[in-house]
């Protein structure tokens, strides 16, 4: 890749960054290599002098944008507003659309097939059984050789069960509707159709790709009953549905997403309330990057789990704990070098357990040792003691 070429950013955009630097201590690439081509201010120069000067994307400009987790961090720390998630994501289309070999390309269309992604997991999960599979070297969780099926309990409010999360760790939908339904609501589940929200093609910029899965969600996600998730990442781009494809349609779908924490923190009321037993747990909790910077919905979740436990935060600001969906397989040394200052700040906090409502958060931090759960694990295990 040496030619030249335009990386489709709207210019108003790439003009908004003024070089600040009020994003570097924001940014956790920076933090760790101290570099300039791995902060935001140095992306956003790299892209500008390739969209507006002409220079050629070589390798140094690869690694640039590839070493980005994209946790969006700098966004809520810049004065001038600059959209830097909507510049990475536009030059990530770019990139792959000159990528003529890219495993991502064919890796991530799996993930709207759910039928055979559960196959391949239950297959994975043999092999893993037989030590076949170096899962701490690749980062897998245990995979579980079977799940039981969720069941539909009515239709005041969707749960978003997506792709690898439910083929993983559907233990946590199971406790996510049970905690929604100890609120009074009744849980409607998703077809075939709403398989996977896109978020993973869209960051690796297969846009074509993460269109259709966004057009196939809405279809599968019809009516008008809220719809919960329980995963950040996956809320995030659901709530961006809108912005990405423009049409009426995806901004009232949009409109309509909500993490689960922030719906529950509406309906507190409702929640049962339980013994002396939940101060005993002393829960610090981690704040998945779209959560805190993309959703801006992060502090529900103490909200909910103070309940039921003693809450208390971590003192790294929301620091991205590296595991930026696919990051941590692409970038795994970067990934750990990020990590290590989360697992400091866990250390510090002296908690029991640490609760984080990511599914790749979870596992990121579970693979260096951390006792972590998604917060409404630990809230229906304090209320199933107490039912």
């Amino acid at each position: 890749m040496t030619d030249r070429t335009s990386l489709g950013i709207d210019p108003e955009e790439l003009a908004s960054c003024v070089a600040c630097g009020l994003c570097l201590p924001h940014c956790p690439t920076f933090r760790v290599t101290g570099e300039e081509w791995t902060s935001p201010r140095g992306r956003i120069s790299a892209m500008r002098q390739v969209q507006d000067h002409g220079a050629a994307i070589d390798q140094a400009f690869l690694s640039s944008m590839d070493t980005c987790v994209q946790c969006r961090g700098c966004e809520p720390a810049c004065p001038s507003g600059v959209p830097f998630g909507s510049m990475m994501e536009a030059t990530q289309a770019e990139l792959a659309r000159r990528r003529r070999v890219d495993w991502r390309r064919w890796g991530f269309r799996l993930l709207g097939h759910n039928r055979l992604l559960n196959l391949l997991s239950r297959m994975l999960a043999v092999a893993q059984r037989l030590r076949l599979v170096p899962s701490k070297r690749l980062g897998l969780p245990k995979i579980p050789l079977r799940q039981d099926r969720l069941q539909v309990s009515g239709d005041d409010v969707w749960l978003f069960t997506g792709c690898v999360m439910d083929a993983w760790q559907r233990s946590t939908h199971a406790a996510v509707k049970r905690v929604v339904e100890a609120a009074g609501a009744g849980v409607a589940l998703p077809g075939a159709g709403a398989a996977c929200c896109g978020a993973l093609s869209l960051h690796a910029g297969l846009e074509d790709h993460a269109r259709s899965l966004a057009v196939r969600t809405m279809r599968a996600l019809e009516a008008s009953a809220p719809i919960l998730v329980d995963s950040a990442g996956c809320g995030a781009v659901l709530k961006e549905y809108g912005k990405h494809l423009g049409t009426p349609e995806a901004i009232a779908f949009s409109e309509r997403v909500l993490d689960v924490h922030e719906w529950l923190a509406a309906h507190a009321d409702r929640l049962p309330l339980v013994g002396e037993q939940a101060e005993e747990l002393t829960v610090a909790v981690h704040d998945p990057c779209h959560l805190r910077h993309v959703q801006r919905a992060h502090e529900p979740v103490a909200e909910v789990l103070a309940r039921y436990a003693n809450v208390v935060a971590l003192d790294d600001d929301g620091l991205c704990c590296g595991a930026g969906g696919a990051y941590a397989a692409m970038q795994p040394d970067l990934a750990a070098s990020i990590r290590e200052r989360k697992l400091e700040a866990i250390e510090r906090s002296n908690a029991d357990i640490v609760a984080s409502a990511n599914p790749g958060c979870t596992i990121h931090l579970a693979n260096a040792g951390v006792a972590v759960r998604h917060p409404l694990e630990i809230v229906d295990e304090v209320l199933g003691s107490d039912r």
